[in-house]
């Protein structure tokens, strides 16, 4: 029988580690269990936050994809604990949207995949990004146009132009995530990169690129010869 985290000694204890040490002192099955919260419960929070992080791998992308059923499905876990999880996930990520690297000139497919991959990486379903920069491949505006479902999500080529034009846009890049992790552009995706392309050209704004993005990886339109 594991004990219960009141009994362990002070300096063990999550909450008291955190306040002494301070965040990064701790292991991830530590944070959680500061979220779950053992109670009186015979299983400790640590034990109960191993068993969560086991049934993703160990991996902290895949464990922000899980629904509060998801993680529900964990003996020891309710509504109000797995809502605490799932808050303080998507906390996560509204900090790292918040965190963009400063990246001034985009010079590779790389620098957008920095941009993008800390903010769609993890999510459960999909959203498609704009950037918008000016002759010298600066960022003067980055905005989410659309965010769907798992498989898909609507893009308006008229928004996207609208928008290029109000902040006066040489050239933009356009990003969207594959929650499923396929990296293969759809022909949706081929078909919605080449009406950007033509009601770019029309107005002299360059497509420069179109990024997929997986937890892992990235896939690249101009890297792949498909502009």
């Amino acid at each position: 029988m594991s004990l219960k985290i009141t009994d362990w000694a002070a300096g063990d204890r999550p909450r008291e580690k955190l306040l002494e040490r301070g965040a990064a002192a701790l292991s991830d099955a530590e944070l959680l269990a500061i979220l779950i919260s053992s109670g009186t419960r015979e299983k400790s929070a640590v034990d109960l936050g191993r068993e969560l992080l086991n049934t993703v791998d160990n991996n902290l992308n895949s464990l922000g994809k899980l629904s509060v059923a998801d993680i529900k499905k964990l003996h020891g876990i309710g509504d109000a604990r797995a809502v605490t999880i799932i808050a303080a996930l998507e906390l996560g990520r509204r900090r790292k949207l918040t965190e963009v690297p400063d990246v001034p000139q985009i010079k590779s497919s790389r620098d957008v995949a920095d941009i993008f991959q800390p903010l769609l990486a993890d999510l459960a379903h999909e959203e498609f990004w704009i950037l918008y920069l000016n002759r010298s491949n600066r960022v003067i505006h980055r905005m989410k146009l659309s965010q769907g479902g798992v498989s898909g999500t609507v893009t308006d080529v008229r928004l996207v132009m609208k928008k290029a034009i109000e902040y006066l846009a040489s050239g933009i890049i356009v990003c969207h995530n594959h929650p499923s992790g396929n990296l293969n552009p759809s022909e949706s995706d081929s078909k919605i990169t080449q009406k950007i392309k033509e009601a770019g050209s029309l107005m002299d704004i360059q497509l420069l690129d179109h990024l997929i993005i997986s937890d892992k990886d990235y896939y690249s339109f101009a890297d792949n010869g498909l502009l």
